[in-house]
């Protein structure tokens, strides 16, 4: 993709991003990182043709009218993932959970569709995650064996121990038709903090810190067979693939009840989002 190209999806994912509307011409600046005279001539275009509009009372600047159109042709255009927002509405609805769409585009997983006010994913819709370990499990379980493989190569930990916890993660989520994050708003950050430092040019005393917290992160949050049903465990997320009509994950549908469950609600809200996402497939 050309430099330019990025720099005008980048200002209009920025204004996407920004929902109050208070963006101002030197946040773009600031942000993105732009001169004055490319952010100038990007939302000047953006604003003559609808994709951005600009108040005229306080100088600041949204989305326009024209992407409403996009986006109506996008329901049509992409019936699985208008079917997908629909399953994670109701079930926000019945559950009383905050609930989301995922979906994978490359090495990036990014939340498309979020339902339920209260608390916020640590992820804000329209956010890129890397997909790599620990996030992604509802995907890479139903993936091939040289994408889970591909998948697990990813972590930047070159522990071995790690790879045989993830094989193993991955066969029991399958097996279950689930995957359950028993992680905090606050490790999931660490772990995604850790998991982007780079391994080369670090000390091998660093190096091996950093590949040992990268294995605890990303193994915490995964729920063991042998929990106790009574036993309470903080739940980020529990979410169910949705497949396309070539029998691959095309996103998932998650809710995160952002509390304790036992092992028995945990179960029962997990063969819920299960049926959920299973009613979308058909």
């Amino acid at each position: 993709m050309s430099a330019p190209t990025i720099r005008v999806l980048d200002v209009i994912e920025l204004l996407a991003n920004r929902a109050s509307g208070e963006l101002r011409f030197s946040d773009v600046v600031r942000e993105l990182g732009l001169t004055q005279a490319t952010a100038h001539a990007i939302l000047t275009t953006l604003c003559d043709r609808g994709w951005a509009s600009r108040d005229p009372v306080d100088k600041t600047f949204s989305l326009g009218p024209a992407l409403a159109v996009v986006a109506t042709r996008t329901d049509l255009a992409r019936p699985l993932a208008h079917a997908a927002r629909g399953a994670a509405l109701q079930l926000s609805r019945e559950l009383g959970y905050p609930a989301s769409v995922v979906e994978r585009f490359g090495d990036s997983l990014v939340i498309t569709a979020f339902e339920g006010g209260g608390h916020q994913p640590a992820s804000a819709p329209g956010d890129r995650i890397r997909y790599a370990p620990p996030f992604g499990v509802a995907f890479a379980a139903w993936d091939t064996d040289d994408e889970q493989r591909a998948w697990i190569q990813r972590s930047t930990a070159t522990d071995t121990t790690l790879a045989r916890r993830l094989e193993e993660l991955l066969a029991r989520t399958r097996e279950r038709g689930f995957d359950v994050d028993c992680t905090t708003p606050a490790l999931t950050e660490a772990a995604r903090v850790v998991g982007t430092l780079p391994s080369d040019g670090l000390p091998a005393h660093v190096r091996e810190i950093t590949e040992r917290l990268l294995v605890e992160f990303t193994t915490i949050g995964f729920l063991p067979d042998d929990a106790p049903a009574r036993e309470a465990r903080p739940v980020a997320t529990i979410a169910a693939p949705v497949f396309d009509d070539r029998s691959r994950v095309a996103m998932i549908v998650a809710v995160h009840p952002l509390q304790a469950l036992t092992r028995k609600q945990i179960d029962s809200t997990g063969r819920r989002v299960s049926r959920a996402a299973s009613d979308v497939n058909a």
